[in-house]
């Protein structure tokens, strides 16, 4: 048995690979889990954001939204509890491997484009989005925050339950963006 990495054999090696294969065979399961965290946490909506996260999704798929969109509208918060001040850049990191880059983007930057709704009441620049205007995927954000976060806050919507998405979920995170599995650094 190893003490330091570089000193391991073949066989640990491999064993090491068979723990991080079997560990993301549960990713989706993982990813409900800490989704459920936003259970109960309203932080002053008039949801909470469990709630807020599957009417997010489920106005989606109403729309028409392909899985992969679907899955990202479910779990585009799903960083608040870990990162309240970069969720959406936690959340896009999570799902960079499998999903496009367009999606990738619109999560990351999600939170700036939200800000369009309420940042003015706070004192603070509800323009900030334009930052971004010349990019790509700006369009596509803007319509993510537009039809599917900053509307899904109503306490009479009824929405999906999560076992609805969960076979959308383990088909998203099984795509692994046709990279194949990669232990190395993407970037």
């Amino acid at each position: 048995m190893f003490t330091n990495l570089r000193n391991a054999t073949k066989e640990e090696v491999d064993a090491i690979i068979k723990g991080y294969s079997e560990n993301a065979g549960e990713l989706t399961n993982h990813l409900i889990s800490h989704l459920e965290l936003l259970k109960g946490e309203k932080g002053g909506f008039t949801i909470d954001r469990y709630e807020h996260s599957l009417q997010a999704a489920t106005l989606a798929y109403e729309d028409g939204k392909d899985e992969e969109y679907i899955v990202c509208a479910l779990l585009h918060d799903m960083g608040d509890i870990l990162a309240p001040f970069n969720h959406g850049e936690a959340i896009a990191t999570i799902l960079k491997p499998f999903i496009s880059e367009e999606n990738y983007w619109m999560l990351k930057h999600h939170t700036t484009f939200q800000g369009y709704y309420f940042w003015d009441k706070l004192g603070q620049n509800k323009n900030a989005r334009d930052k971004y205007i010349n990019e790509p995927y700006y369009a596509h954000t803007v319509e993510f925050c537009d039809k599917y976060d900053s509307a899904a806050f109503d306490p009479a919507y009824k929405s999906k339950s999560i076992e609805f998405f969960k076979p959308m979920i383990h088909n998203v995170v099984s795509n692994l963006n046709h990279k194949g599995f990669m232990l190395a650094d993407n970037d």
